[in-house]
């Protein structure tokens, strides 16, 4: 296993603040995972909202493509708060223990965490502001597959010979 120490932590000044708040309460109750992610707000450098070094920065909101323990598939899901998690498949809770490793890393950063009984490493791949799938809804909105007739298809579709 790789030598992995603690990465670099980078948080929009709109996310620290929610952010601190909720691992504040969460650490009051004794909550490990929110104790985590206070660690980690506590060492982050804030910068603004609208900062270009926050492309490749998992932030709330965002899709990660990450790996764990090297040996797993490779996962994409959007960082959430609480409230906003719907979907185990697709997202990750900020305050679970993968959500709080997650918040402020940079594309290339790895970093331990502690889930389900063990030390796990995670490594981010990739940063997206946008639902990798955004593709696949546009074409499922266009006209195609609305049934309508694009505006300059003039070709009748195939024929019987």
């Amino acid at each position: 296993m790789k030598n992995t120490s603690i990465p670099d932590v980078t948080v929009p000044a709109s996310d620290h603040r929610r952010l601190e708040r909720l691992a504040r309460v969460g650490a009051d109750q004794g909550d490990v995972d929110a104790r985590s992610l206070l660690s980690a707000i506590n060492r982050a450098e804030v910068v603004p909202d609208r900062a270009a070094s926050l492309d490749s920065i998992v932030t709330m909101g965002s899709w990660v493509t990450f790996w764990i323990n090297w040996g797993s598939p490779r996962e994409t899901r959007q960082l959430v708060y609480p409230e906003d998690y719907t979907s185990q498949r697709t997202q990750i809770p900020v305050m679970s223990a993968l959500g709080a490793a997650l918040v402020g890393l940079k594309v290339g950063s790895e970093i331990p965490f502690f889930s389900a009984g063990r030390t796990n490493v995670v490594r981010i791949e990739a940063v997206s502001r946008f639902d990798p799938n955004e593709a696949v809804r546009v074409l499922f909105s266009n006209q195609v597959s609305r049934g309508e007739k694009l505006p300059d298809d003039d070709d009748p579709g195939p024929s019987a010979a």
